[in-house]
């Protein structure tokens, strides 16, 4: 047998079991797996030396804004960090903007500036206006390979209840996916308001708010039309075991209710607003120790089947404002999802490695019609990591590739280490050095995932 590369040494980490073979490759995909023992000739040989190898990790929530320089800044981040293919947005001009784009318009922006990016994309477009004609250019974005559309209830890109409801039927109807941002408007303006008149600034004040109830109530408003409609609804970055509950009691066999929780929420509570002041003001805020311990429940129990990072990018500079309403929202993660969240559940909790690519890798995967990411199936495109499970590491903004120049995990030990990155069998990053070139990430064209399976 001859392939273009070879994987040895390593141990393979798949969904569902971890195995001692080699990994082979042909023209950047998987052509499948061999016992070492196995004669192969290989162009390149790559030893993982004892360590882990992983599917490339793919985070469907990031947010990377409208420049070349941010593609190319925050996709060498994310090949760092192991992950080879993330899902940002695509957002319309939000209420009362003087040009408000069209989604297409939107979707294309993205693949307009996002051509130096190093990893694989794709894009969520973000509905934000209640203009019928949106209605209409549904069906020809789902045939071209978008098929997840986000929708929020709160900030002034919220929507109602009756035209997302309208929505819902349309991408009922075309079998796509409804990504919902949901805290309850009203009840959130109204106490930022209270807040703002009496003075609380301070940023361990934030959490107020922004509360636990806040979120499940939009939650549960959105989740009950989206099952009167029978659409698909995938809930973003859930926080807290209020909202959590609505999911779970929502949930019949997993075929329609998807949730995820961030990275932050699994390891960071609102303590840290205490000790960092603004830093780490997020939407929805950080929560407490027992919502963390709730993180971890619904990860267990299959009510969240992935973590994600809602990566944003601020620097220090915009964030230091004198009062939280004044503060960037958002905290950059991508670099940090898989070491962070391995120390937490692998190291300290005990989760399994077939349980951490589950979270990471496949299901992040699946939901989005991104069949060739996440797994190490032949015929799919050969994105892997190899990943020392053992190695320590203290998190320190000094070593960003992100124009963000702060994180929310400095000085934070860690164990585990991302020690190269490969996509479609192209090593990206090295011992912490990107190594890969500016434009070789593609815009991915998905299809309609079948949630049932």
């Amino acid at each position: 047998m001859t392939v273009d590369l070879a994987v040895r040494n390593g141990t393979l980490v798949t969904p569902h079991t971890m195995i001692e073979a080699d990994l082979l490759v042909e023209s950047g995909s998987i052509v499948g797996t061999v016992s070492p023992d196995t004669p192969v000739d290989a162009d390149t040989v790559v030893d993982a030396d004892g360590s882990l190898v992983l599917p490339g990790v793919v985070d469907p929530h990031v947010h990377v804004s409208e420049t070349a320089d941010a593609y190319e800044a925050e996709s060498k981040a994310a090949a760092l960090g192991g992950v080879t293919s993330f899902i940002t947005f695509a957002a319309q001009a939000f209420s009362g903007a003087d040009s408000p784009r069209t989604l297409h318009e939107s979707v294309q922006r993205q693949y307009d500036v996002g051509e130096p990016s190093v990893v694989d994309f794709a894009v969520h477009p973000i509905i934000s206006r209640e203009d019928p004609a949106v209605l209409d250019e549904l069906d020809e974005l789902v045939d071209s390979g978008v098929v997840s559309f986000k929708i929020f209830t709160a900030y002034d890109r919220a929507l109602g209840s009756g035209f997302i409801e309208q929505i819902f039927d349309r991408l009922a109807d075309l079998d796509a996916v409804a990504v919902l941002h949901t805290e309850d408007h009203d009840l959130c303006s109204t106490r930022e308001a209270e807040m703002r008149d009496a003075g609380r600034g301070d940023p361990a004040e934030y959490p107020e708010s922004r509360p636990p109830h806040a979120e499940a109530m939009a939650a549960d408003n959105a989740i009950r039309l989206a099952k009167s409609t029978g659409t698909k609804y995938y809930r973003v970055h859930t926080t807290c075991r209020e909202a959590g509950d609505v999911i779970t009691t929502a949930q019949t066999d997993n075929s329609q209710i998807r949730g995820e929780t961030c990275v932050h929420y699994t390891v960071l509570n609102r303590e840290e607003y205490e000790k960092q002041g603004n830093l780490p003001v997020i939407a929805p805020p950080l929560r407490t120790s027992d919502d963390i311990e709730a993180m971890f429940e619904f990860l267990s129990d299959g009510t969240f089947d992935v973590v994600s990072t809602d990566h944003v990018v601020y620097t220090r500079e915009s964030k230091e404002a004198e009062n939280w309403w004044d503060a960037g929202f958002g905290a950059n993660s991508v670099q940090r999802l898989l070491p962070v969240f391995h120390d937490e559940a692998v190291i300290k909790r005990e989760f399994s490695y077939p349980k951490l690519v589950q979270l990471l890798c496949t299901n992040p995967a699946q939901p989005f019609g991104l069949p060739d990411k996440g797994t190490f199936e032949p015929g799919t495109d050969a994105d892997f990591v190899i990943f020392d499970p053992d190695a320590t590491q203290t998190i320190t903004a000094d070593t960003n590739a992100s124009e963000a120049d702060y994180s929310i995990y400095e000085g934070r030990e860690v164990t585990g280490r991302v020690e190269q990155t490969y996509l479609r069998g192209t090593c990206l990053a090295k011992n912490g050095e990107f190594v890969g070139e500016s434009g070789y990430g593609e815009p991915l064209s998905r299809t309609v995932p079948d949630w049932e399976s």
